[in-house]
């Protein structure tokens, strides 16, 4: 078993590109890592990364070793997976991320009834609404929210999410009632951001009689926190753009109100995404399939509560 640890780690570090990374995502100290690739050097005969201080590359036999090492492991991990069919008994830990409002609505609360029915599966659960690399990050599944982009990974949709542009009455009595996008910009609103560091401008993708339009909105409020955006609406703070089911139960109460009707913003897709091997793991295919379950029943309910057709 030590050779197959010693190829993990190749594949690792091959993949993060860093020996400190790689022993931190396969829970080990750097030396082991380090130890390991040595051995797994001196087995083969041949240098599979060139070091220096500050940076490491693999070398040809490194490239050339990696496509073989990836099929073995592949190769290994489905035949752990069938075991573990015919057990019955899934067992081991699964890495998950999703956006900060997925994840405490539709991940979070049903990860206890998931243990409930998988004792031997643990869920190490990450919330951020920050875009997450999945293999960098040594993820099992991520789910996303948002406009999806051509990879190499597998992706199941759960469902297509409406957006809606919304905000309290008392911020409509004093700045008025925003018609659609365009009034967005040229009457100035105050315009709820979700930004994270790096991001130059901010713009809405708008539904309008030509197509999809980008309107470049702004206001004096921003977060990386998109319920933290939801407070600021409900104090009257600006307008935000946010999924429907996530301001469901304010929008039911009157608390929000739609705005710029006549433009809505365009539909996100709620998926989940996942690396090519990981679903010949019986573990990541029985949460994958339990959570997309409970996610679907979940947006249903939030979206009749709204009072919004589907």
């Amino acid at each position: 078993m030590s050779y197959v640890n010693n190829v993990r780690m190749f594949l690792r570090v091959y993949e993060l590109g860093s020996m400190s990374a790689a022993a931190r995502d396969q829970r080990v100290s750097p030396a082991v890592a380090s130890s390991r690739i040595a051995e797994l050097e001196k087995h083969l005969g041949v240098r599979l990364f060139n070091r220096t201080t500050r940076t490491l590359k693999p070398t040809e036999h490194g490239r050339i070793f990696y496509d073989g090492a990836l099929k073995v492991i592949e190769a290994i991990e489905a035949a752990e997976a069938a075991v573990a069919d015919v057990a019955h008994n899934p067992r081991g830990s699964i890495f998950v991320a999703a956006p900060l409002g997925v994840g405490r609505r539709f991940i979070a609360p049903h990860v206890p009834a998931f243990k409930d029915e998988y004792p031997e599966i643990d869920v190490r659960l990450r919330l951020s609404d920050r875009k997450v690399d999945i293999t960098a990050e040594g993820l099992d599944v991520a789910f996303t929210l948002g406009q999806l982009e051509d990879s190499n990974l597998k992706v199941r949709v759960i469902a297509d999410c409406p957006r809606i542009l919304c905000a309290a009455p008392a911020y409509i009595a004093r700045r008025g009632m925003p018609a659609n996008g365009r009034a967005l910009v040229t009457d100035k609103h105050d315009c709820l951001l979700l930004r994270f560091p790096g991001q130059p401008e901010f713009q809405w993708l708008l539904t309008t009689p030509d197509g999809p339009i980008r309107f470049e909105v702004s206001g004096p409020y921003e977060s990386d926190d998109g319920d933290v955006l939801t407070m600021w609406a409900l104090e009257g703070r600006g307008i935000v753009n946010k999924p429907v089911f996530e301001v469901a139960e304010h929008l039911a109460s009157g608390a929000l109100v739609p705005v710029a009707v006549d433009t809505p913003p365009v539909p996100v897709q709620l998926a989940c995404l996942y690396p090519h091997r990981r679903l010949q793991d019986t573990k990541i295919r029985v949460f994958i399939d339990f959570m997309i379950a409970r996610c679907r029943e979940a947006l249903r309910a939030k979206e009749a509560l709204a009072q919004l057709p589907r």
